[in-house]
């Protein structure tokens, strides 16, 4: 079964993050620029926070908020769920079902080390299920 760990050593650790004092606009610009659709928020080391496309949509537009007067701290998720790289992809999947969530941050010692999306993890059961299906095919042909 594949981990947390496992998703990022396959894509990559790379963590697009956003000062708790920028702008909603500038976190959107980043947002853009890598084609994400969260970034965390991070104060220092510390993770502050995480930024999403539904915040911006709820907090600031439709609350009729200026996005480049906002700061990013009055409308990111504060109370972030985060994983440990041991998780299975399964225990990611339910909780980021449980808990109507799109994206994770992978934490390991109080440390960020990556983030694993709902996208991710489908693309990983997908792969375990095609790996399943052809060593049965090959069981059966064989």
């Amino acid at each position: 079964m594949h981990t947390a760990k496992d998703i990022l050593t396959e894509k990559g650790r790379a963590v697009w993050s956003v000062k708790p004092t920028n702008t909603v606009l500038e976190a959107l610009g980043l947002m853009a620029q890598h084609d994400i659709g969260a970034v965390l928020v991070m104060d220092g080391d510390r993770l502050a926070g995480v930024f999403t496309e539904r915040d911006y949509a709820r907090k600031v537009v439709l609350a009729g908020r200026s996005s480049k007067d906002s700061q990013v701290s009055e409308v990111m998720t504060a109370h972030v769920v985060c994983v440990s790289p041991e998780r299975s992809v399964d225990e990611c999947m339910g909780l980021m079902t449980n808990k109507r969530l799109r994206h994770l941050p992978v934490v390991d010692h109080k440390r960020v080390i990556g983030i694993v999306s709902i996208g991710d993890l489908v693309k990983a059961t997908i792969d375990d299920q095609q790996f399943t299906i052809t060593q049965l095919q090959s069981y059966i042909a064989g």
